[in-house]
């Protein structure tokens, strides 16, 4: 007796101790594969290189695309899946019912949204924003043109909301917003008199005004008052703006990984992206006689500007 007496403690306090240890292994093996639905109006090598791309992030999980057309209602799928919206057609379907599964809608932009939901976002959606943050696109303005004061900005119906928006932005960096109501692209007064009452042009992502049909007149008319623009794309970079942030593919995959790790409950109702990347073209710069920079050290700076406010 007098040795289980002195045994049993002991003995209880190692079983006590493996199972503790058995439920942390328990806690760290991961939960259910969940069932990630890819849902776009069309298929194509780019959405499948995609998805095979976020299946290998999450190698747990069953990810695969869906085409539009095959689907039922929204809510009859099952709630437990995760759906991605990666383009309009497909946000149309997923707003018949505000019942139905977790969905993130993948690149989508503020004016898009505005002609599609009104000013009010759905609290069944997570919208992730394709187009750059204004603050981010004028701290950019601020690094590479750090003599401007005056912001150029062209607007039509479509995007005046946002004007509010950039002017408190613009405060606490020093601008001063100068805008010009352009409801006709074929007429150019607006498009001259902007460059000629600012210091540099900030294109909003709107593709009524900034689009291949556009493009010669802003970018030739910049280019001869000397004027850089600003965005508001890559596209637009590559063809004769000064730089732009953005993000790419890896980086809308780094942040659906996050997401997906995530409660739905505790999705935003939209965000923008945190990963992105900056793009500028040398030769503008030359031409303007501004130092070419290393994107990936001023995406760096920009980054790092964000997290301390």
């Amino acid at each position: 007796m007098r040795y289980w007496s002195w045994m049993t403690p002991t003995f209880g306090r190692l079983l006590a101790l493996l199972c503790l240890m058995f439920a942390g292994l328990l806690s760290s093996l991961p939960t259910n594969a969940a069932d990630i639905l890819l849902i776009g109006a069309e298929d194509g090598p780019g959405v499948q290189s995609f998805a095979k791309a976020l299946g290998n992030l999450r190698p747990a999980d069953s990810v695969r695309f869906q085409s539009l057309a095959r689907l039922p209602a929204p809510d009859e799928l099952p709630a437990s899946s995760r759906l991605i919206l990666l383009d309009l057609p497909s946000l149309d379907w997923r707003l018949q019912d505000s019942q139905g599964p977790a969905t993130l809608v993948l690149c989508i932009s503020r004016l898009q949204a505005r002609q599609h939901l009104g000013a009010a976002l759905p609290q069944h959606l997570s919208l992730l924003w394709s187009d750059p943050p204004l603050d981010r696109q004028l701290r950019l303005t601020r690094h590479l043109l750090p003599q401007a004061r005056r912001i150029g900005v062209l607007y039509d119906s479509h995007g005046e909301f946002l004007l509010n928006e950039l002017r408190q932005a613009a405060r606490p960096l020093g601008f001063e917003v100068v805008t010009e109501r352009w409801d006709n692209t074929n007429d150019s007064h607006p498009l001259q008199s902007l460059l000629k009452n600012s210091d540099v042009l900030l294109g909003l992502d709107d593709p009524d005004l900034y689009n291949p049909k556009t493009a010669k007149n802003l970018l030739f008319s910049s280019y001869l008052r000397q004027r850089a623009l600003i965005g508001p794309n890559p596209g637009f970079v590559k063809a004769g703006s000064l730089a732009s942030t953005y993000s790419d593919q890896s980086d809308w995959l780094a942040i659906l990984d996050d997401l997906l790790d995530r409660p739905p409950e505790t999705w935003p109702r939209a965000r923008y992206p945190q990963h992105f990347k900056v793009l500028s073209n040398a030769q503008v710069a030359r031409s303007l006689g501004i130092e070419p920079t290393n994107d990936a050290s001023l995406a760096t700076q920009l980054t790092e500007g964000e997290r301390r406010q």
